[in-house]
């Protein structure tokens, strides 16, 4: 995939996107840090709300609304839509005169996106959207754990990525970046020890999920915005449901069982031994290679047995 863009001569352009919606403290710590480097031209163009775990998902059957929102030295617009669609309008130039340089997604996720949770992630799917189209784009995400994490640490984070940024600008300026990818960058909890930066696979890291019956669609507290979440409050946890409950209508919310992950040189196990983990993603999750070759040998036996008198 090439890309349509290039550095311009003067500041580049670096437009930001979230799916904590674009009052989320990671997003407005992202922004403040790169605008007072005083280096890039800042566009803002993120959700109107949170839109967490709504994964790549567009807008197609009605309008999205936008409005201008003050945020101080940058250009800013809430859309009432995903990051999908915020990512696509904002390199549309339907909103900005120019297609950003770079499109820096999310800004910062309040919670880590690993493993498995990359397909649910909003965060991650913005970024998507704007490397199909050819702009250079990173999803960042911080692991915040509750009892641990400030709002602080979003600026931490963003300063701990600001040289990676300003590589990809350099490279794209000396027309020396690769388009094949985009880059999934997670941020430790302990962001300001951090180790360095660890080039990761994805992994298959799962939070597994059980299902808990409810009584109000408010029972259970508001979920975290994150794909790791906390796993300790809620094991082993069991319910009495009664038996007065009406049939014609139950509810029920996920409710955190455990977590699954895996080894080594893997994105989730270089975040809990504190380094920033750096994914390079691409377009389309294909199958393992052994799986296509088992296909290939499986495949014919199909069409072997295809008749009624092969049964």
């Amino acid at each position: 995939m090439e890309s349509i863009n290039v550095v311009s001569s003067s500041r580049p352009r670096i437009m930001v996107t979230n799916d904590d919606g674009i009052d989320a403290p990671g997003l407005r710590a992202l922004v403040q840090v790169l605008v007072s480097t005083d280096r890039y031209e800042v566009q803002v163009c993120a959700p109107d709300s949170e839109q967490s775990a709504v994964s790549h998902c567009i807008t197609w059957r009605h309008a999205l609304s936008v409005k201008q929102v003050d945020i101080e030295g940058a250009t800013a617009y809430a859309v009432s839509g995903t990051p999908a669609d915020c990512a696509s309008m904002g390199i549309s130039q339907v909103l900005f005169p120019a297609i950003p340089d770079l499109v820096v997604i999310s800004g910062i996720n309040m919670g880590s996106n690993c493993g498995y949770h990359i397909v649910y992630s909003g965060t991650v799917g913005g970024a998507r959207e704007a490397f199909f189209y050819g702009v250079p784009s990173l999803a960042i995400s911080y692991d915040w754990v509750g009892g641990k994490s400030s709002i602080h640490d979003f600026k931490l984070g963003a300063e701990a990525c600001l040289p990676i940024i300003n590589e990809i600008l350099t490279d794209i300026k000396n027309k020396t970046y690769s388009p094949r990818c985009f880059l999934n960058i997670d941020l430790p909890t302990d962001v300001v020890n951090h180790k360095g930066y660890k080039a990761t696979k994805q992994g298959k890291s799962i939070v597994k999920i059980g299902w808990k019956q409810v009584f109000s669609d408010s029972q259970g507290g508001k979920m975290l915005s994150t794909m790791t979440m906390e796993t300790n409050s809620s094991v082993g946890e069991e319910t009495n449901v009664s038996s007065t409950t009406s049939q014609e209508q139950l509810l029920f919310k996920r409710q955190v069982r455990g977590l699954q992950f895996d080894g080594e040189d893997m994105d989730y196990q270089a975040l809990q031994e504190g380094y920033i983990s750096v994914t390079p993603l691409g377009a389309l999750s294909r199958a393992e290679a052994d799986c296509e070759a088992h296909l290939k040998d499986w495949l014919p036996h199909v069409a072997e047995h295809s008749s009624p008198s092969a049964l």
